[in-house]
């Protein structure tokens, strides 16, 4: 390359990303204090406001990305609040989405909610960009590990709340899942008398499948049915990995099937079609869908109370509420046949 097509200083320093050790250099600061101020901790750290005020300046003229930030640090309150969510994929966690935002825009707050995958890195990335932006509130919604996200909003000053998993850290509301489990395999019970069902579905290091699989254990115990131990598959909640669980089966298929959610029931129906006989099975699913319930072999549902649940978080807002407290709503039977 010549001289006179070579890229000058500027032109470098133009394609150089600004980082924080060039914003403390320009703020006349450390980097531990700029990191503070731009992830929203420098009041714990006590930091002065005047500091806090030329690291955003600073930063905002270095096109660094934080002008939400700036525009909090200036009000006493941010009007944020956020949701980490496993999954979008069935109409449980559609409704928590869609009801959540609905009741913070009531309250005067502004929601803000990611799908993390069910990845504890991704729910703990989340958490830490959510905090940068001065949440006042985060709902942790099904995180595999809620305990480290409150250990981290309580280190920086925010609220956290637990929906739907529980934590240890920080209060927590869920369902009821171990009465609702005992209930749905009372009715496919009440059917098929004397005949121990199948669980399918979910993954037993969780809260709510050791729950489910506790009421439909005791349930089975309530009737004096003896249940083998082939005939509990936890086998995950995705619906390709029901299909390979069933497959992989080497006894006769009971008649009575408890479904662990409306996503293990996909894979579940999608493998009984492609039987030849298709088998006389009743179905049980926990968790409603209003399609799931047209089939002609699914005798009920278990519906979680999404707006009694989001009552009880909101209720929880802005509360000193005893980190161990969990508040269980009881679910919904939905009989169909």
């Amino acid at each position: 390359m010549s001289e006179k097509n070579a890229p000058g200083p500027a032109s470098r320093n133009a394609a150089r990303r600004t980082t924080i050790y060039d914003l403390a250099a320009l703020a006349g600061t450390s980097a531990s204090a700029v990191s503070a101020v731009l992830n929203g901790t420098w009041k714990k750290r006590r930091i002065s406001e005047r500091l806090a005020e030329r690291v955003m300046r600073v930063a905002e003229e270095q096109g660094y990305s934080v002008n939400l930030q700036a525009s909090v640090l200036r009000r006493d309150k941010s009007n944020i609040i956020g949701m980490i969510m496993p999954k979008y994929d069935n109409r449980y966690f559609g409704a928590i989405a869609e009801q959540f935002e609905a009741r913070a825009r009531a309250r005067g707050l502004f929601p803000v909610i990611t799908c993390t995958q069910r990845d504890p890195e991704l729910e703990f990335e989340a958490a830490r960009e959510m905090v940068s932006y001065q949440v006042e509130c985060l709902i942790a919604t099904g995180a595999t590990d809620p305990d480290r996200i409150s250990d981290f909003c309580a280190s920086a000053g925010v609220t956290s709340i637990n929906l739907d998993l529980p934590g240890s850290r920080a209060p927590s509301v869920v369902s009821d899942n171990f009465g609702g489990a005992r209930d749905l395999t009372h009715l496919l019970l009440d059917r098929l008398p004397s005949h121990p069902l199948l669980f399918i579905g979910g993954r037993p290091s969780d809260h709510n499948t050791a729950e489910r699989i506790r009421g439909f254990r005791a349930a089975h115990a309530d009737r004096g049915i003896a249940l083998p131990a082939e005939a509990i598959l936890a086998c995950g909640y995705a619906a390709e990995k029901a299909e390979a669980a069933l497959s992989a089966r080497g006894t006769p298929l009971p008649r009575g099937l408890f479904v662990n959610s409306t996503i293990t029931l996909e894979g579940v129906v999608r493998w009984l079609r492609r039987q030849s006989p298709a088998p006389d099975v009743q179905i049980g699913a926990f968790d409603w869908d209003p399609f799931a319930a047209l089939l002609s072999d699914c005798v009920g549902m278990v519906e979680q109370d999404v707006a009694r649940m989001l009552e009880e978080v909101f209720r929880l807002i802005g509360t000193r509420a005893d980190p161990q407290l969990r508040i269980e709503v009881p679910t919904l039977l939905r009989r169909h046949i």
